[in-house]
């Protein structure tokens, strides 16, 4: 009889072999978790699916897309194929400084069953703090980010609150929403409300997919105990105009589904102009 595998850490990879590489080595480097890893290649050119064959051998399962799927799709490829107990996020940007770092989030899942998704503490490779968990957006949120209104008032309370700045982020705690960069899922939870939806191709499903945990029960959690170190970027800055409008798409989808049968739909076209205006001032501050 197969023994149960406490993880299957699943990671989508676009063009960013020498950071997946990287990655991969911490995560092989673990101790404490009985781990399976897939990668998701995502039609790379960078020779990283050569790479994963050549390096990793039988260590990592790999799927080799032939056209770049998404964030969402390509992980729910590894969690329809996988069966252990929980599955890990993880960017190809990551780094597990520790060996411990997947055993201790497997314990303190463990121990709090009624916890469905956990978030490490993530840093930037020179330490310091990427704010991973946050609250729900709202509009105001949204027009004081990378915009000239951030510029004008970078402290503004708006985004202070959004990222929760107000909050020491040090402190074990219940939260709205945690970053799918470095993210783990109880099984069950994912049986219960679905893997991710697959019309965001890129961004806020991490998002969607923590507010139907919440709808269903399940308890999200920030765990400052252990830590990721997260580059950002690797791949989506290849990209960094169409990336911007991706998220500009995503985020009016996410509208749309929470709102499709409240009175706020009849807001759609002054949403969607808004998020057109923040799009349009993020391309503009790229160029300066």
């Amino acid at each position: 009889m197969r023994e149960t595998l406490d993880i299957t850490v699943s990671i989508v990879n676009w063009n960013t072999k020498d950071e997946l590489q990287d990655c991969l080595r911490s995560v092989l480097a673990q101790e404490g978790a009985r781990i399976e890893v897939t990668v998701v290649d995502n039609a790379s050119s960078d020779g990283s699916v050569d790479m994963l064959r050549d390096e990793f051998g039988g260590a990592v399962r790999v799927i080799a897309n032939d056209v770049n799927r998404g964030f969402g799709a390509a992980h729910n490829q590894v969690i329809a194929a996988s069966s252990a107990r929980y599955v890990l996020l993880l960017n190809p940007d990551c780094r597990l400084p520790a060996k411990n770092v997947l055993g201790r989030m497997v314990e303190y899942m463990d121990a709090n069953p009624d916890v469905g998704m956990l978030g490490p503490r993530i840093v930037y490779p020179d330490g310091r703090l990427q704010y991973s968990a946050r609250r729900f957006p709202t509009a105001l949120a949204a027009a004081f980010r990378h915009t000239p209104l951030g510029r004008l008032f970078p402290r503004n309370r708006f985004a202070r609150k959004y990222l929760m700045e107000d909050w020491d982020h040090t402190q074990t705690a219940d939260v709205d929403w945690l970053s799918g960069a470095a993210l783990i899922v109880r099984r069950r939870t994912i049986e219960e409300i679905g893997a991710f939806d697959e019309r965001f191709f890129m961004y806020v499903e991490d998002m969607d997919w923590c507010r139907r945990a919440h709808a269903a029960g399940w308890r999200v959690v920030y765990y400052p105990e252990v830590e990721v170190s997260h580059r950002i970027g690797a791949s989506s800055d290849q990209s960094q105009t169409k990336m911007i409008h991706e998220h500009r798409r995503s985020m009016l989808r996410y509208f749309l589904k929470y709102n499709a049968r409240s009175p706020k739909v009849l807001l759609t076209p002054l949403v969607a102009f808004g998020l057109w205006l923040v799009a349009r001032s993020r391309i503009a501050l790229l160029r300066h």
